[in-house]
């Protein structure tokens, strides 16, 4: 039980989630990131579609778009 329990927190103390990636239209105006790259959301985009992080999409200060929350 113990070796159990020693083995469950160094796996989970070293384990990292996957960062979640998302899609965003590559023009200076976008302010929408979106999870499918296929959301009706970025059929305006007149830019190409970059994939990108999370984390840096909200660090740019884009929210989700509406057609997916």
């Amino acid at each position: 039980m113990k070796y159990t329990l020693l083995l469950l927190i160094v796996f989970s103390s070293s384990f990292k989630p996957p960062e979640t990636n998302v899609y965003i239209c590559g023009s200076t105006g976008a302010k929408k990131y979106h999870y499918n790259e296929n959301c009706r959301g970025l059929r305006s985009c007149r830019s190409e579609t970059v994939k990108t992080s999370l984390k840096q999409a909200k660090g740019l200060g884009l929210s989700l778009c509406g057609w997916e929350d």
